[in-house]
Order: structure tokens, then C-alpha cells, then sequence
């Protein structure tokens, strides 16, 4: 066999050239993390599982004891072992007793000064605490990646372990698990090298013995051989208690187990969950899971299993006892001016927590009845009607565990209580039967509603900043929330923000007089916990949480080209279908919009790209929007995004159907438009492993006129007059590009289609003009991961336009399959996890520009050469979506 270096060409034999391919050879064997190790260990950089037909891989790997070092995204381990080039132990230690001689000197210099002792004392222990982590895990470049994984045979005999119980619990009960760990590999790159170039003979290597030394590097191998699953061929119940028995029969469709599916003993935890819940909505108070056993028989055909579920009794003379409610109590201000008060000798217990004395009421001078519910307080200061509609809970129901989790939903909604429980208290002198007599002899429980009140004022304060234009912007926000205000548990919050915003010039090739915009905006908001309805509303509404809000707004734009208002009023009406799903229905929702100045060289511009068919100039009338819109909203995902979740929204709009009561009025002097929008988003997280995420986003919309409208044009000579023409309101319009949208792009400035506007004056791309469209496609796909303690980093793509429907437009930017134009752009973002707060940095380039003026719309080799292609950097509070 001819070596490498014998095949190389002549040239290639030179020294030089042979250098130029030893060199990173010898660079990479230099940066070896072998060199980490301790004589005798070896490094795990392999971890693979074999043989997995049926069972839940993902769970299996998860069951791994040791899993090698993470490279992706970030090479863990490199990073250690860069770290570990700084470190040295020897002179942190020696630091540590610097630090301890120094502060204890000047701690004896402080005499008996208390005050600068303790300032001393907590000064040197957080230094010394700082260097021990250094000592114990690393400097910080160390800390960021991770220390190698020596392999441990034992861990890998535990894990054997664990996955043969794991696959039993599945049902997989002959299943089998091997591990084989890899003590000599195959050649790695660099020896394969060497032996090709001749520099390296086939001779395995020997230690001082003879004996062959093993490989640091090992792989581990499990190979499961699962064989046939068992499956569940019976279920049967033993249940003594007949009462108990009837109500599982009128729940058993609900069951989680299946005659032919395989045996998995986690789908049986879940049925007992599901057995207790069953029995407590149905009054079982006192019911428990721990008397609910079920048991599995492989004694009979092979590979099969018959289920047994047993339902004890509490004892062998009485069977479970049903609870309905005598009371139903509520306390407005517990916690306040000692209103609860426990007593000593009180043994009756809060319910699932043995051993907390359940409150007393003490004398009050404000109780009253409403709807059977008494509700008791020193002061009353809420409406008991409107708690009583809160409240599932009625004298004469059986007791059930989902109308108390209900109850206490409802009143947590109102936003008027700080906490809130549900606390049950027995009747005494009730005794025991079986709840299958021919008289059922039911128990009685008293139900206590404490409720600590929120303080009436919250005042909000935030200062923050905007980076638009590559210019910094401060702006602060001013809120007051006002609760309970008229007694009937509403929300009134009044706001005001103000602020300073970098803006791109709008008009291309002009002088940069525009830097900053002032804004300034005032909301008003009241929400009332009900339905404002013309006539009375049934309490079967209340389990859905209804709220009315109405909203009344202002934002004023001041800036060097223009001044704009736009005044909002919104009725809404709020409900919940369940705690991840929530309508509005928005029966009246009005803008009003005046651009009260613009200037003549905007103006100008304005003509312009009107001519060009787009609808900016449009934005800068006086405008009268009256609209009703309706939103389904459903996320199961937390503040985070921590959740295998989805998202989805849906908004239906509808505008301008009122303007043939006001359009012929001579008081009325509006431009009013009749149109209709629709705009779908739906978002998938998948959590992959404990701390990485994949999530992706399809979002879309469309809007279009409905009839033909009155418009407001003006001529060349600045002459106003009337058109007919099919119009939709600018801020009706869709928009593409932006921290939220597809980043690579300025935000609104992404299209449209794949025509391109232009500076009139140079010919130049003009992409400081918003681009509005009717039509909206777009989508992004991310990958999240963590980097270091609360900094977590994300990859991503995305991709989407926006284009027009409408004929008499140029055509580039009208939507045909022939002429999709779908833009793309990827990049990297860091996160700033706070919990309470996220913020966002990402930068991103541009991949495919669908309106490139010279026809190469592949534009990634542009990055560093043209200033159009350059990265887009966005910051943001909170995740793109």
C-alpha cells in the first residue's frame, strides 16, 4: 500500500508545503483534552443507543448516567480547556491568603469600630468566596464551558439498570440492555494521517509490559433487545363500595387504559390521578389515591396482562362518605385588623394540610347574605352580588374539587385579592355509612372563602431606551391602577408615556434633518369583571370569566416632516374558554387619525410613491375608522417559554359598515373606508432537552376593500379633491421586517413582492420607505440554548413578504406563484434571562433578496462589501415570539 506522501504530487514533497499540513496537525494534537486527564482516565466522547423499535428513545438517553461533553452549539469542553490554560491553582490559593492576612490586619486596625468591622467581614468572605469558586470549579472561562467526562464503568452498570426498569415499566418485560464500552477504536483522524503519509507503522501501542494500552477516548453502546410487549388483555374492577362503583361506571369512556394496548405504567399513574379527581368532583371529600391499587397478572396467555383496579374502603364496617355543603362563607379582608383568627383548642384542619388550624370568623360588623353566600367583613367595600356571581360554590351541592379550584380561579381573575383559599370545615354528629344505602347518610361541610385584599393604588414607573436608526431613544412610562374604584371590583388604570425615537429619513436622497421623533401617548382603561349587557345575564357566564374593558387612547408624533394624532376608543367584551384560551369580541372599536402638518418635501414624496401605487400618503388625512373586530386566543406556553406549548391567534376585522348613516352629512368631512382583515399566527415550542428549545411561527394575513370609498387626493398643485377608489386604511395594511418579523430587514421596510422603490433623484434602492402590503406571509424558526448561568443564545431563520392584490399597481409587486419573492435572512441572538424580565439582542443577515436591482438575489457575499447587506442589529424586551 502506497503511503499518502508517495502520492502527493512532486511539488507537494517540498518542506514547506509538507510543514503547511503537519502544522495543524500538530496544533490540534497540542489541544487535545487527553491532556486533562489523570493517568488511568479516559474521556467519554460517544454516547449511542442501539436497538430501539418501540420504546421512547429520547426518555432512554435521558436515563444516561454519563453523556459525553456538549459541542452544540458551543464546544463545551474547548472552552474548558482554553480556560484551563489560565489556571492555576497554586496562585489562587495564594491569593486566598492575601486577602485573609490583608482584611484581618485591617480589621485590627478597626478596634471596636462594630459598623466597619462588619463592612470588612462581608467584604473579605465575598472575596474569599469568589476565589473558592475559582478553586473548586474554575475561572470563569472554565465555568462557561465544561470539565471533561472521565468515564466511570459503574455509572454505565447503573444505567443498565435504569433502562431495563425503565423498559420494564413500558411493558417491554423481557427486554434486555447491554453496554459494551469501546476501549480500542478505530484510528482517528490525526493517526490515520500519519500512517498515510508514512510517518506512522500499524502497530497497536504497548505499554512498559507488552500489553496493549487502551484508547483515551471511549464510546459507550447500549444495545437493547426490547422483544414483544405485553399488552393488556383484561380490566377488571374490584370496587366494595357500590356508591364509588357507580360513579366510575358513568366515567369509565374517560379511561386511560385500553384492552390491546401495551401495559406502560405511567398511563397507570395517570388513571389514578384521574380516578381521585372523578370521586372528589363527585363528593367524596375524604377520598384519597393512596386507596386506589391496581394490579397486573402475566400468569395467563403470554405476553399479555390483565388489570385489576381495587378501590379499598377506609375500613371493614363503613364504605366512602359523600360531603355536600351546609355554608358557603366568604371573608373580604382576611389577614387585615386580625379578621382570622385561629384558636388553639380549634382542631379542625384546612383541607390538605394536616395540622393548620382553619380560621374562625370573629365578630364583624358588616355581614350580609347574597345568593346563599355569606360574606363577612369589618367594612364591606366590594359588591357581594358581584362575588356571589364569582363564587361556584352553594349551600346543598355535593362537595367538588373543580368548583373550588373554580371559585378560587374567578376570584384570583378579579385582580382584587393578594391570595385567596377555599377552606372546609366538617359538620360533626353525621355518622358513618355506606354511600350505596337506601338512604344515603351524606356529611356535611362547611365552606370558608379568605380572601386578603390588594392595595387600592398601584403606580408604575419605567425607564427605558430604543436604539432605531443606530440612534438611542429614551422614553418612560407613568401607570396607576386604581382597583375597586365604584365597589363593584373593576380595574381603572390610567397611563402615560412619553419618549424620544431615532427614525430613518423617509425621504430618500434628502438631508438627515429627521433624527428624532418626539412622541408622546395617554391611555385610559376600565375593565369591569362582568358582561355590560342590556339585559341580565345568566350566572352560567361566570365560569367564563367575562370582563368588559373600555379603552380610550391618545398618541401624538411630532417630528421634523410631520405631525400626526391618533385618537382610539375600544369596547371589548373578554371571555375564557379555559385557562389557555381567551375571545374578545370588540363591537365598537374607533380611530380617529389627523396629520395636523406635513411638509412640503414629505408631501412631495408622498405623490411619489402614490404615482408608484403605494398607499402611504394615505396615512396623512383626516381619517374616520369605525370597525368590530373578534380575536380567538390560545397559548399553553408561560412567560418563559419554558413549555412544550402551541400558540395560535386568529383576528377577524371588519370596518366602515356605519358610513352610509354619516357619509352624506355636510358636518362630516372624514375620509371613511369599508374594508376587511384577517390575520392568522400560529407558534410551536418544542422543548427538547432541560434547557433547549425548538420553536417555529407561521404568520399571515390578508386584507382587501369591500366597496368603493370617497378618497382625498391632491393634485400637482397641492389642490385637494374627491376620488373613488377601492381603499383600505394605511394602518390596516401588513408590514414585514422588524425584531419580531423577519430581522435582517429594517422594521416595515421588508418588499414589496419583489419590486423595488427607488430615490427619484439617484436611482438608488430606497429602503427607508415602509413598505405596506395587503397580503402577509411569514415564518421563522429558531433554536434556543443556554450559555452561561442566566445568558442563553438562540440560531435562527427567517423568512416572509409582504405584497398587494390589487390591479393597477406595478406588477413586481403583486402576488403570483410565477413571482413569489420570498425574502430570507438568518442569525444569532443573545438572551438575558431575569426571569421577571428578557432582554434580546439578535443580528441578522440577509440570505435572499427577492428586490435586488442588479438580479443577484442570493446576497450573503454582500455583507461586508455593500452598505445595504450589512447586519441588522435588533434589541428587544422578551422573546421574537
Amino acid at each position: 500500500m502506497k503511503s499518502l506522501l508517495q502520492l502527493m504530487p512532486l511539488g507537494y514533497k517540498s518542506r514547506k508545503r509538507w510543514w503547511l499540513l503537519v502544522l495543524p496537525g500538530l496544533l490540534l494534537a497540542a489541544c487535545s483534552p487527553i491532556r486533562l486527564l489523570r493517568p488511568g482516565q479516559r474521556l467519554l466522547s460517544k454516547l449511542e443507543i442501539k436497538g430501539v423499535d418501540q420504546a421512547d428513545e429520547e426518555r432512554l438517553r435521558a436515563l444516561a448516567q454519563q453523556k459525553p461533553n456538549t459541542n452544540w452549539p458551543l464546544p463545551k469542553l474547548a472552552i474548558y480547556q482554553l480556560g484551563y490554560t489560565f489556571y492555576d491553582s497554586t496562585k489562587i490559593q495564594k491569593k486566598m491568603e492575601r486577602i485573609r492576612t490583608t482584611y484581618n490586619k485591617r480589621m485590627e486596625e478597626a478596634g471596636t469600630d462594630s459598623a466597619k468591622l462588619g463592612r470588612l467581614l462581608a467584604r473579605r468572605e465575598r472575596l474569599i468566596k469568589r476565589k473558592q469558586l475559582a478553586l473548586d470549579k474554575g475561572n470563569a472561562i472554565m465555568r462557561l464551558g465544561e470539565p471533561p467526562v472521565v468515564y466511570n464503568p459503574a455509572l454505565t452498570q447503573r444505567t443498565v439498570e435504569q433502562m431495563t426498569t425503565f423498559l420494564h415499566s413500558e411493558g417491554f418485560f423481557r427486554a434486555q440492555v447491554q453496554a459494551t464500552d469501546t476501549a480500542r477504536t478505530k484510528r482517528g483522524l490525526w493517526r490515520g494521517f500519519l500512517y498515510g503519509v508514512g510517518l506512522r507503522n500499524e502497530r497497536p501501542r504497548r505499554d512498559s509490559t507488552g500489553a496493549i494500552r487502551p484508547h483515551r477516548r471511549v464510546t459507550v453502546t447500549y444495545t437493547i433487545n426490547e422483544n414483544r410487549p405485553f399488552l393488556i388483555s383484561r380490566l377488571t374492577q374490584t370496587i366494595p363500595d357500590s356508591g364509588v362503583a357507580q360513579v366510575l361506571r358513568q366515567h369509565q369512556r374517560e379511561t386511560l387504559l385500553r384492552t390491546g394496548e401495551r401495559y406502560q405504567e405511567s398511563l397507570i399513574g395517570q388513571e389514578r390521578v384521574r380516578l381521585e379527581t372523578v370521586l372528589k368532583n363527585a363528593g367524596y371529600y375524604d377520598f384519597r389515591q393512596q386507596y386506589i391499587t391496581l394490579e397486573a397478572d402475566t400468569s395467563f396467555t403470554p405476553f399479555t396482562v390483565r388489570l385489576r383496579t381495587l378501590i379499598a374502603n377506609p375500613s371493614e364496617e363503613s364504605g366512602h362518605r359523600k360531603y355536600s355543603l351546609r355554608q358557603v362563607s366568604m371573608v373580604t379582608d382576611a389577614g387585615t385588623l386580625g379578621t382570622l383568627n385561629p384558636l388553639p383548642g380549634d382542631t379542625v384542619r384546612r383541607a390538605g394540610q394536616p395540622g393548620a388550624p382553619l380560621p374562625r370568623l370573629s365578630i364583624r360588623t358588616d355581614t350580609t347574605l347574597t345568593d346563599s353566600v355569606h360574606f363577612a367583613a369589618f367594612k364591606q367595600k366590594f359588591s357581594t352580588k358581584l362575588l356571589a356571581r364569582k363564587i361556584s360554590l352553594r349551600p346543598g351541592q355535593l362537595y367538588s374539587l373543580q368548583r373550588t379550584q373554580q371559585t378560587q380561579r374567578l376570584l384570583a381573575d378579579l385582580d382584587m385579592f393578594r391570595f385567596n383559599t377555599v377552606s372546609y370545615r366538617k359538620v360533626e354528629g353525621s355518622a358513618s355509612a355506606d354511600s350505596s344505602a337506601t338512604v344515603p347518610n351524606t356529611g356535611q361541610l362547611d365552606a370558608i372563602i379568605s380572601a386578603t385584599p390588594l392595595e387600592k393604588f398601584q403606580e408604575t414607573t419605567e425607564f427605558g431606551g430604543t436604539f432605531v436608526a443606530n440612534i438611542p431613544g429614551p422614553f418612560i412610562n407613568l401607570r396607576l391602577k386604581t382597583r375597586n374604584p365604584f365597589g363593584g371590583a373593576e380595574v381603572l388604570e390610567v397611563g402615560v408615556r412619553a419618549g424620544l425615537e431615532g427614525q430613518f429619513n423617509p425621504v430618500g436622497g434628502a438631508p438627515n434633518t429627521d433624527t428624532y421623533s418626539v412622541q408622546f401617548g395617554a391611555t385610559a382603561a376600565l375593565v369591569l369583571p362582568q358582561f355590560l349587557l342590556p339585559f341580565r345575564s345568566s350566572r352560567f357566564l361566570s365560569r367564563y370569566n367575562p370582563k368588559t374593558r373600555f379603552t380610550l387612547s391618545e398618541t401624538y408624533v411630532n417630528r421634523t416632516l410631520f405631525t400626526r394624532t391618533n385618537l382610539e376608543f375600544t369596547y371589548d367584551y373578554i371571555w375564557q374558554k379555559s385557562a389557555f384560551h381567551q375571545y374578545v369580541f370588540s363591537p365598537v372599536v374607533i380611530n380617529v387619525i389627523n396629520a395636523a402638518r406635513v411638509s412640503d418635501a414629505y408631501r412631495k414624496r408622498l405623490y411619489e410613491l402614490r404615482d408608484e401605487g403605494f398607499p402611504l400618503y394615505r396615512s396623512f388625512v383626516e381619517l374616520y375608522e369605525p370597525s368590530m373586530a373578534f380575536t380567538s386566543l390560545y397559548n399553553s406556553n408561560d412567560f418563559n417559554q419554558t413549555r412544550n406549548a402551541q400558540y395560535f391567534r386568529v383576528t377577524a376585522e371588519v370596518g366602515g359598515l356605519t358610513r352610509n348613516l354619516y357619509k352624506d352629512a355636510s358636518w362630516f368631512n372624514l375620509d371613511v373606508y369599508q374594508f376587511a382583515r384577517l390575520s392568522v399566527d400560529y407558534r410551536r415550542y418544542y422543548r427538547l432537552t432541560p434547557r433547549t428549545y425548538f420553536a417555529y411561527r407561521l404568520n399571515g394575513g390578508v386584507v382587501s376593500a369591500l366597496a368603493y370609498s370617497e378618497v382625498t387626493s391632491t393634485d400637482s398643485n397641492n389642490v385637494e379633491f374627491k376620488e373613488y377608489k377601492r381603499a383600505v386604511p394605511y394602518d390596516k395594511y401588513f408590514f414585514a421586517g422588524g425584531g419580531s418579523s423577519v430581522r435582517a430587514w429594517q422594521p416595515r421596510r421588508l418588499g414589496t413582492g419583489s419590486y423595488a422603490t427607488r430615490i427619484a433623484a439617484t436611482g438608488e434602492r430606497d429602503r427607508l420607505t415602509e413598505q405596506p402590503g395587503e397580503l402577509l406571509l411569514e415564518g421563522s424558526v429558531e433554536y434556543r440554548f443556554p450559555v452561561y448561568s442566566f445568558v442563553k443564545g438562540a440560531v435562527f431563520t427567517d423568512f416572509g413578504n409582504v405584497w398587494t392584490l390589487q390591479a393597477g399597481g406595478q406588477e413586481a409587486a403583486r402576488f403570483s406563484l410565477s413571482n413569489l419573492g420570498v425574502a430570507v435572512g438568518s442569525g444569532v441572538g443573545i438572551r438575558f434571562d431575569f426571569s421577571f424580565l428578557i432582554l434580546r439582542l439578535d443580528m441578522a443577515a440577509k440570505v435572499y433578496d427577492p428586490t435586488a436591482l442588479d438580479g443577484r438575489r442570493w446576497v450573503l457575499d454582500k455583507l461586508y462589501t455593500e452598505r445595504n447587506y450589512g447586519l441588522a442589529f435588533n434589541l428587544g424586551i422578551g422573546y421574537p415570539f
